[in-house]
């Protein structure tokens, strides 16, 4: 046993080996890491609200089912991104990570494992939730990296961004779900409507909440 372990861990410690083990630790982080994510989230929005009267087996089927697809997802964009990463590096003539490479990577594997074919809600949940974070850090850079701008200016811009996005984000979104919901994704619109629906669709108010959601439909 202990020869093992110590011709696995040469294997490991090989400098030649480590951009290999870089892309099986990238792929090993993202599957963790979705599914640890996923699960809890899954877990409570199939049994609270998607089939709240549906059998458990099947229930519980979709909760992995949607775990799986999201930890796979993760797994397979992080191999294609340290894949295509290791092949630009190892193209350019520095034998260097640059910038492009980083850009270029992330598209490929966004590409390939989220942009094509027909996709499912957690595919365009990983994907807004990606956007988002990305919308508000090319904000922030927007306003560090700009010139001319007055300090006093900048400091204020960057105090009231937050308060002013969170503002017109709910005003939107409660725009669409009232005049036009079926452009919101189908997740969204059945959360929107199980807290926001109109007050005579309500059941009695001392109705368990479970079994409000048949009253809407």
């Amino acid at each position: 046993m202990d020869g093992i372990k110590k011709n696995v861990e040469s294997l490991v410690l090989d400098p030649q080996l480590a951009d290999l083990f870089a892309i099986v630790k990238g792929a090993r982080n993202g599957f963790t890491y979705g599914a640890k994510i996923r699960f809890p989230h899954a877990l409570v929005y199939v049994l609270a609200m998607a089939t709240p009267f549906g059998p458990l087996r099947e229930k519980l089927k979709l909760v992995l089912k949607a775990t799986f697809q999201h930890a796979r997802n993760l797994a397979t964009f992080a191999t294609i991104y340290k894949t295509a990463l290791l092949f630009l590096r190892k193209s350019s003539p520095e034998g260097k990570e640059s910038s492009p490479h980083t850009f270029l990577a992330g598209l490929v594997g966004g590409y390939m494992v989220f942009g094509r074919g027909i996709q499912s809600s957690v595919n365009q949940q990983i994907v807004i939730y990606v956007f988002a974070r990305v919308v508000l850090a090319l904000a922030r850079l927007s306003v560090q990296t700009a010139g001319g701008i007055p300090r006093e200016f900048r400091e204020r811009v960057t105090n009231n961004a937050w308060p002013v996005f969170a503002a017109l984000s709910w005003a939107s979104v409660m725009w669409l779900y009232r005049w036009q919901p079926e452009t919101l994704q189908p997740s969204l619109k059945s959360s929107m409507k199980y807290m926001y629906a109109p007050a005579h669709s309500f059941p009695p108010f001392l109705t368990p909440a479970r079994h409000t959601r048949s009253s809407w439909t």
